[in-house]
């Protein structure tokens, strides 16, 4: 099994630690903003460890959204980079746990769509988008067929 490798920043850290050892029951909301998030658990594209990060709830067509924002900065954050190379993640939603498959949005109509959900979830997505030149990417988490 491989090794998990906890968030670095504290507020993460903790964030993910509370929304795990409580079976979900508790730290289900982003920052205490009362604005629910999930728990994504990808693989590092590069450690090939086990990584987790909690991001915005947003649910569309019983399929996840998952916005690589990192609040408008210049970069995208690293789990971007650990779906494109492992698109297998697990997902859990309070005490709800999926097994599913990323997939980064290329599709125009598609991507206007997923992200007119993410905004209306978290109207500072558009916000970010203004404040950097790069693209936010845009995945949707899927069930895994065949499970």
């Amino acid at each position: 099994m491989a090794e998990y490798i906890p968030p670095a920043l504290d507020w993460v850290r903790e964030q993910v630690e509370l929304y795990e050892s409580s079976g979900g029951t508790e730290g289900t909301t982003l920052l205490d903003t009362g604005l629910p998030c999930v728990l994504v658990t990808h693989t590092g594209n590069k450690s090939g460890a086990i990584r987790k990060i909690p991001l915005m709830r947003v649910a569309v067509d019983g399929n996840y959204v998952l916005i690589g924002s990192m609040g408008g900065q210049p970069k995208n954050p690293v789990w971007v980079y650990n779906l494109r190379a492992n698109p297998d993640i697990q997902l859990r939603d309070k005490t709800a746990v999926f097994d599913m498959r990323v997939r980064e949005v290329t599709d125009e109509r598609e991507r206007e769509k997923l992200w007119a959900a993410a905004v209306a979830a978290y109207p500072a997505y558009d916000e970010y988008q203004a404040k950097t030149t790069r693209r936010i990417p845009v995945f949707v988490a899927e069930p895994r067929s065949g499970l």
